[in-house]
């Protein structure tokens, strides 16, 4: 006879883990207790075969469970223990974390369209293993008494389920029926008939509204690109499974894996050549689908399609496709609140359809595609917020503001580390007010007060502001050091490494825009080796608008100026521009991104973005194969040149430079890097910034780093755009 205690940490609340462990405990006959506490799931065991308790109990954990820790200790036997039994949680600190909110299981969604089953077509059923987490969790522990499902009161049959630790339903906090849970406004056939006739909805998802339309109707897009004022940047779609996603795009057998995982996050793919509006993503050769991912979205493909009954369906092809996109306005955050929507959204939609749970986290869609057979981030947020990043060592609880432009938090608790789901661009006060909804969120979900504040090194950013308000040790972190440090925090490294940031802007220590930088990291230091050969940037942050100007600088700065007005004879200003150039009146930039916009200018893509990174999307779209430029690029001890490629591809096919410009600067990259590892005796290189959300600039780079024999390291965990930032901010700060 032995008697342990257990103590695990991980992802164990509201995934079915404490009936999971009476179930063990019941076949191996023991006594004993388990319940969540503030120092994580405790469990004291007694019996004959306690020994096999931690292996069974770990070979059958529910399938969103993971264990990060589990401490054994042998205690005093109990002499009056006869069962085993779940008792209630212990409020307090926590050290376990929500898991995020994920799809409707397989088990659900039978029951959902069988006409017997209680919750026959109701949308808002779930269980331990599925449903919201995260979007309705006030506080931990994970009780109901502090989720939005406070105000529900469980009918008779739903206390049933929710306190037989048999049941799947056994403490799924947000459990309920149509008899005591939440209700939809308006009937699911009422929407899809809204659909049918070409209406933009206004729904309200787990994490916040989203405008739909049929994909399907160029008219209906149209409009919804107005009114969203969205005039060109790509638009999501949501099929309602894999065999209807296929008539859109090409998918292998990652990109499948990706889009059913229980995230269920928006996918980037190959498009197909299709009826679909053009418009769904002008002149991208990549669609970013997601499929249905709440019963709320199930029961609308059904009615689409005939409200048939039963799983059949499921598994067949429609022709049914929505565009799926957030509810928001003018640059401001996603709406969540049900008041705003209804002043809000008639701006964009003819219906409106909420319910009566509140949205305590707003949380928007995920985005990701598969880049070297892996996923990366390109928004990070439901389905994979809050899951913890485990550190290499434990570090005082930091708090770090992140970036400017796609905007996250990150707070630390010991050896984790926790990323906000994506917050977006500081430019408004509506971003503004839910960058610090998210801060108290995160800070009252995790119970951890900051010791430390860090914050990019911008004097002017809203971050150094605010860090300037606090009462505590603050931390200025270089723009391009927290993106590298933000990989090396990931992937728990603490040696010597290479970083190649790659990214549009990011102030630099000389009050310069960098943004093509190779450094060498140590610790918490950096060294800046090289960098891009610096290059005017005309009209500053207007030159990332307008790429047509960073054109006319690659002209001035190979000896062309005077064909500035020649070339951008529409352009009202390049007079001006030629005469800034030729006066050396410019901030100059050592800047890929404007790369990027240069080249797209240089090949006639566009003159104008009409979103971020467009001239970057449309260059990318166009790559067939890449092709390398015999000496299309130089490099000394202190700068890397692409210009010989820009020069190049000045009068040459759209297509033709895409593959060239795309070629030569991942073999130049390559070379470059190469070169300063065998200079430094450094292997191990970190890739980041938002230019590597290029697949094949990535792809490139990692292939061509590892064939040459070099350790490679990318983002995985985060975005490599400015949603990464926060956590490296986080870890330097963390290590001072």
């Amino acid at each position: 006879m032995q008697r342990l205690q257990l103590i695990i940490n991980g992802q164990v609340q509201g995934v079915g883990f404490r009936p999971t462990v009476y179930r063990v405990a019941q076949q191996l006959n023991l006594t004993g207790f388990v319940k969540n506490t503030g120092m994580g799931v405790l469990i004291k065991i007694q019996g004959l075969k306690t020994h096999d308790f931690t292996e069974l109990l770990t070979s059958r954990l529910p399938s969103l469970a993971r264990l990060d820790s589990l401490s054994s200790t042998s205690i005093a036997l109990s002499v009056l223990e006869k069962n085993f039994v779940i008792l209630n949680s212990d409020m307090g600190m926590s050290a376990t974390i929500i898991g995020p909110d994920v799809t409707v299981c397989a088990d659900c969604l039978t029951e959902l369209f069988e006409p017997k089953s209680r919750y026959y077509r109701y949308p808002f059923l779930n269980c331990t293993q599925c449903g919201p987490r995260y979007s309705i969790t006030h506080a931990l522990p994970y009780d109901r008494a502090q989720t939005a499902m406070a105000d529900f009161p469980l009918c008779h049959a739903c206390s049933r389920d929710y306190h037989d630790p048999l049941n799947r339903r056994y403490h799924a906090q947000p459990t309920a029926c149509s008899q005591c849970g939440p209700v939809l406004r308006v009937a699911i056939n009422t929407i899809a008939d809204d659909l049918r006739m070409g209406k933009i909805i206004a729904l309200k998802g787990l994490g916040g509204y989203q405008f739909i339309c049929d994909a399907k109707n160029a008219h209906a897009i149209a409009r919804l690109r107005l009114k969203k004022a969205r005039s060109a940047k790509p638009l999501a779609l949501m099929c309602i499974n894999v065999k209807s996603a296929q008539l859109w795009v090409n998918m292998d057998r990652n990109e499948e894996a990706l889009l059913t995982s229980a995230a269920r996050p928006i996918v980037l793919m190959e498009k197909k050549v299709t009826a679909l509006p053009e418009s769904v993503a002008p002149g991208l050769s990549s669609l970013g689908i997601m499929l249905a991912s709440t019963p709320l979205h199930y029961l609308l493909f059904n009615a689409l399609i005939g409200n048939v009954n039963g799983t059949a369906w499921l598994e067949e092809t429609h022709s049914q496709v929505l565009i799926v996109t957030s509810a928001n306005l003018h640059g401001n955050p996603l709406i969540a609140d049900d008041t705003q929507a209804l002043r809000e959204c008639p701006w964009v939609a003819e219906s409106i359809i909420t319910y009566n749970r509140s949205i305590v986290a707003r949380v928007d869609d995920s985005v990701v595609r598969i880049m070297a057979e892996k996923p990366f981030f390109i928004r990070r947020a439901r389905g994979f917020v809050p899951t913890r990043i485990l550190l290499a060592h434990a570090v005082p609880p930091t708090l770090a503001l992140g970036g400017h432009l796609k905007n996250t938090l990150c707070l630390t608790r010991g050896a984790e580390a926790f990323v906000s789901a994506h917050i977006g661009n500081l430019n408004t006060k509506a971003t503004i007010d839910f960058f610090h909804d998210t801060l108290e969120h995160l800070q009252r979900l995790l119970a951890v007060k900051p010791e430390r504040i860090a914050h990019d090194c911008h004097p002017d950013s809203y971050s150094t502001r605010l860090a300037n308000s606090f009462s505590l040790p603050q931390f200025a972190i270089q723009h391009h050091h927290a993106h590298l440090a933000s990989v090396a925090a990931e992937h728990q490294l603490t040696g010597p490494m290479l970083g190649l940031a790659l990214d549009g802007y990011g102030y630099g220590l000389d009050k310069n825009a960098w943004g093509g930088e190779l450094f060498l990291l140590e610790k918490h230091t950096f060294q800046r080796l090289s960098h891009f050969l610096p290059i005017a940037q005309p009209g500053g942050e207007t030159a990332s608008r307008e790429p047509w100007r960073m054109a006319a600088s690659v002209w001035h700065h190979l000896g062309r100026g005077t064909e500035i007005t020649t070339r951008f004879i529409a352009q009202a200003q390049a007079l001006d521009v030629q005469t800034l150039l030729t006066k050396n009146l410019c901030f100059a930039t050592s800047s890929c991104g404007r790369l990027f916009d240069a080249a797209a200018a240089i090949l006639g893509l566009l003159t104008h973005s009409q979103y971020e990174g467009q001239g970057a999307m449309l260059l990318e779209s166009l790559v067939t194969k890449p092709l390398v430029l015999a000496n299309g690029w130089d490099f000394n001890d202190q700068t890397f040149n692409l210009l010989p490629t820009l020069a190049f591809i000045s009068d040459k096919d759209p297509v033709v430079g895409a593959n060239i410009f795309h070629g030569t600067l991942i073999a130049g990259l390559c070379d470059w890097l190469v070169y300063w590892a065998k200079l430094s005796q450094v292997k191990g290189i970190l890739l980041s910034g938002g230019c590597l959300l290029n697949k094949v600039l990535a792809e490139g780079l990692v292939n061509g780093l590892r064939q040459a024999k070099l350790k490679v390291y990318v983002p995985r965990l985060l975005p490599a755009n400015d949603g990464g930032i926060s956590l490296g901010q986080a870890w330097l700060a963390g290590n001072r």
